[in-house]
């Protein structure tokens, strides 16, 4: 064995699998490593590592990251009902800054010469992984073999056949990328700007008709239960998203900005993530002030690119997640939400919190904390600046 080590992100597929060979080609200790933040069962965890290992890898590890994603990462993106471009759940470039986080400290841990990852050179992970790995490791070089060959998938099979490897790798219609905030979907559709993906794209299908109630609660932000069970924030996203994926709810096509800077589309499933988000959204616009959803919603914005983008560990990041902390301190209820096929409908709130109490007023139908006369001065005053305005300007 040499003394030269690299830490290799697996999955477990052709892309790392091609990589771990190559590795090792170069006379380096290759140790393997698969970060979970909620796409893998335990059994997937264990077959990646028995893979691994039957390759000739040094060591493997796997590193359970998802109850972190979730308290580092998701939560924020709850408290800022963060849907980019009004449309993505961000589900994998949320995970990716966890993941590259994971292998970088691994990577230190051992004392690593190298780090690697099986990106190509089109995409936005290769950014996510570079950026983290030279922010927390900047002395360990960075090995990409797929994107610095310029590998195609068949010279990737052709490689491991030679190797020996006898899985099947032939490519598969639609690449699937699971994970606990919602599940990517690609194919020759999204590579396109006129077609849709088809029903049979999606992993989860529709078996359930009619509808069905669900409520949720929240504890100033938090996830804290799912039809009156009480449950962890990770719990509750499991198992909401085990119902609602059922009706078919939590798909569409994202077309977005790539960090690159090039046009792209991604397709995904992400029933629990855009459920939550929208039942969360109208409890805030219950429990909140005007501005406080106004600002929110600015900075919201910001959190949600700049963590697309790679930028988790800027300190700004850190300073929004203050502010956005800050927001749910009264933000506790239940929400009711309905699910159907295909679509769902959020109903209502109940919170001891509710900003629409009819002590002061109603929509509408009444007043009792001001009177008419209040209203016309008030409306007077608030006039006055656009009149100056208007009767200087002739407008």
């Amino acid at each position: 064995m040499s003394n030269k080590k690299v830490v290799l992100a697996f999955s477990g597929g052709l892309d790392t699998t091609y990589c771990a060979f190559y590795l090792q080609g170069l006379n380096l200790d290759v140790y393997t490593a698969l970060v979970n933040t909620g796409g893998f069962t335990a059994e997937q965890m264990a077959e990646a590592e028995s893979r691994a290992r039957s390759y000739g890898v040094v060591e493997h590890v796997n590193l359970e990251k998802t109850q972190d994603f979730y308290d580092e990462c998701l939560k924020y993106l709850i408290y800022g009902n963060v849907l980019k471009n009004n449309t993505y759940p961000l589900s994998v470039s949320a995970e990716r800054a966890f993941q590259a986080l994971a292998i970088a400290k691994y990577a230190k841990s051992i004392n690593a010469d190298y780090i690697a990852h099986g990106s190509t050179g089109a995409g936005n992970d290769q950014v996510r992984f570079d950026l983290i790995f030279q922010i927390i490791c900047p002395d360990v070089e960075i090995i990409t073999p797929i994107r610095d060959n310029k590998l195609s998938r068949q010279a990737e099979i052709e490689y491991l056949k030679e190797k020996g490897v006898n899985i099947s790798w032939e490519k598969a219609k639609y690449s699937i990328n699971r994970g606990l905030w919602g599940t990517s979907v690609g194919g020759d559709e999204t590579l396109t700007s006129n077609l849709t993906l088809p029903e049979e794209a999606y992993p989860s299908q529709v078996e359930k008709d009619g509808s069905e109630e669900v409520e949720l609660s929240f504890d100033k932000g938090q996830l804290t239960g799912l039809n009156g069970k009480t449950m962890g924030a990770v719990e509750v996203i499991e198992t909401l998203n085990d119902i609602a994926s059922k009706y078919g709810i939590g798909r569409d096509v994202h077309v977005g900005d790539t960090i690159i800077g090039i046009k792209g589309r991604v397709g995904f499933e992400a029933a629990a993530p855009v459920v939550i988000l929208k039942a969360h959204h109208l409890l805030e616009k219950h429990n909140l002030t005007k501005w406080q959803q106004h600002w929110k919603e600015q900075l919201a914005n910001w959190y949600g690119m700049l963590l697309h983008e790679g930028q988790f560990l800027d300190p700004v990041m850190r300073d929004i997640e203050v502010f956005l902390e800050n927001t749910q301190r009264n933000v506790t209820g239940t929400v009711k939400v309905k699910l159907a096929p295909y679509r769902f409908q959020v109903i209502g709130i109940e919170s001891d919190k509710d900003l629409m109490s009819s002590d002061f007023g109603q929509y509408g139908e009444m007043n009792n904390g001001w009177s008419g006369e209040d209203v016309k001065g008030f409306t007077k005053i608030l006039a006055n600046q656009t009149k100056i305005y208007s009767s200087i300007n002739n407008d």
